[in-house]
């Protein structure tokens, strides 16, 4: 029986990870901070099937000691501070967390589990002012934002670890990924919940920034496999998990009220407190690498996602009402 550890586990993607970890008869230990309250929700109903270990991407030892403890055979740094919006505001943070964070996982594997296999959660967001489209693995990076910055930092110490170390660490570059699961916080998730509290009569608006934006957006739970995947592949090494498909946000908009028979004009008001700084306007990935290394490809299309999102949350909010 294999073991894993996740960091992040908590989130969307962890959850959805150790879903298909446990459906494949890992032993998985899931790395939660220490704190009054413990939030569970996304995997309360796999908590009995787990174990889950106290640390924190910013305690050095405590993650030496999960690795000792866990004793794993494949290691998933999911953790970050992963808002976008976030990132602007606290930005020295999200350095610590999501840059300097994967050091620490790097360096506690090196120590403890240098044959474990290392899987880093590298972004789209890297891209930033996109320098070619569609983006593959050899796209030049030039990132928007506090968070891409540390995403790109976390990505190229991965990349040196893994060379100087001859560590198995890959790094997945993962486009858009949603699901019911998703934080309020992103666009994504906040249209679906707003769709659905506003067919409910709880509100009557839903305020936006740019709706021009566009996105490549798949399934998290496809993506998870996708991680697994490179995990498995005998030789570390970087892939981009998309769908190589572009939406804007105004397509996500419709197709969300649509769903739920609204009309978007008459709910949708443009906010100055939504526009990012430096926007990134375009960001479409292409996984043929994924396809052919791999045989990866996502499941799930633009439309079926949408709606997955916008039946949960209207399922949701009417248990609420």
């Amino acid at each position: 029986m294999k073991s894993a550890l996740i960091t992040g586990i908590t989130g969307q993607d962890g959850s959805y990870l150790a879903e298909l970890l446990l459906q494949k008869g890992y032993r998985v230990y899931g790395l939660t901070r220490r704190s009054s309250t413990v939030v569970t929700d996304r995997i309360s109903h796999l908590v009995d099937r787990m174990t889950l270990l106290s640390g924190d991407l910013l305690d050095q030892p405590s993650l030496v000691e999960a690795m000792e403890v866990s004793k794993p055979d494949e290691i998933y740094n999911l953790a970050a501070q992963s808002f976008v919006q976030t990132s602007w505001n606290q930005p020295v943070l999200t350095a610590e967390f999501t840059a300097t964070g994967v050091t620490r996982m790097l360096e506690a594997m090196k120590k403890a589990a240098p044959k474990a296999r290392f899987y880093q959660a590298s972004s789209s967001e890297m891209y930033g002012k996109v320098q070619a489209v569609p983006q593959v693995e050899s796209t030049p990076f030039y990132p928007r934002s506090p968070y891409g910055v540390a995403k790109l930092y976390g990505h190229w110490i991965t990349v040196n670890y893994r060379e100087s170390f001859n560590l198995h660490a890959s790094s997945g570059i993962l486009f858009n990924h949603e699901s019911p699961r998703r934080g309020l916080e992103f666009v994504t998730r906040k249209i679906t919940h707003h769709v659905a509290m506003i067919k409910h009569g709880l509100t009557d608006e839903l305020r936006l920034g740019n709706l021009d934006a566009r996105r490549d957006w798949g399934f998290a739970g496809d993506y998870v496999e996708a991680m697994w995947l490179m995990l498995q592949h005998d030789k570390p090494d970087d892939f981009v998990v998309a769908t190589n498909e572009t939406h804007t946000v105004q397509e996500f908009v419709e197709l969300a009220f649509g769903f739920a028979d609204l009309d978007w004009k008459k709910y949708v008001k443009i906010d100055e407190r939504f526009m990012r700084p430096a926007e990134v306007d375009l960001l479409i990935g292409d996984p043929k690498k994924a396809k052919q290394k791999l045989n990866w490809e996502p499941k799930t299309s633009f439309r079926d996602l949408v709606k997955m999102m916008v039946d949960s949350d209207l399922a949701l909010i009417k248990a609420r009402v």
